[in-house]
């Protein structure tokens, strides 16, 4: 009979990474993420298998299924679980360094063969499910929400207009490429990250992010 790893009632999250578990929990997490994010990277999706995740992580099926629920369950933690180890936002100096550390950050995780399977995996199946459109929708307003203070800071500097939208400029920077990511399925370039920096901050300049005066 299959040894497994039983979580008692209070080791279970109410919704995948709605806690941060210690201890035994969160190493089968870590391993069963780990997990996840191999076989997403090797293999997208679709083709993503509740088992073969227990067997690579060397944890219990019947605890994966439990815990998790569904491969949409476990892309979802996984997303919440990327979203808490993102790096910190740059503090450069200028709007401008910042957004431009902000796309090369972008355009690295894009164009690493790794994590850029990952991301295309993880889109798809946001395509697919509301859930996992929820968590990808969740983990990009936390990394807008952690990189919105470069945009106070260039507020107080007086780069931008006062009530410049933080979230709205940022989103300006990482769009074009994902557009070329997801959309069109080219690979962004450096010269790509560049360009959008280019143009948002002449459009926060100008004052396209911020309230208009009537």
């Amino acid at each position: 009979m299959e040894q497994e790893t039983r979580l008692s009632e209070t080791d279970r999250p109410s919704a995948p990474g709605s806690v941060r578990p210690g201890g035994r929990t969160a190493k089968v997490r870590r391993a069963v993420l780990d997990a996840t994010e191999d076989a997403l990277a090797a293999s997208g999706f679709h083709t993503l298998n509740m088992d073969q995740i227990a067997v690579s992580a060397g944890v219990g099926k019947t605890t994966v299924y439990r815990r998790w629920g569904s491969s949409v369950g476990l892309i979802a933690d996984l997303l919440h679980d990327m979203a808490e180890q993102s790096l910190p936002a740059a503090d450069t100096g200028s709007l401008a360094g910042d957004l431009r550390a902000n796309a090369a950050l972008v355009h690295r995780t894009l164009t690493d063969p790794r994590m850029g399977a990952v991301f295309r995996a993880v889109i798809a199946a946001a395509a697919c499910d509301e859930e996992c459109a929820a968590a990808l929708r969740g983990f990009y307003r936390t990394r807008l929400e952690e990189w919105a203070p470069v945009v106070t800071r260039a507020v107080s500097r007086g780069e931008v207009p006062v009530g410049t939208d933080a979230l709205e400029l940022l989103r300006a920077v990482s769009a074009p490429l994902y557009y070329r990511f997801a959309v069109t399925h080219e690979e962004p370039s450096e010269a790509d990250a560049e360009r959008a920096v280019t143009a948002a901050v002449a459009a926060a300049a100008a004052g396209a992010f911020a309230p208009r005066e009537d």
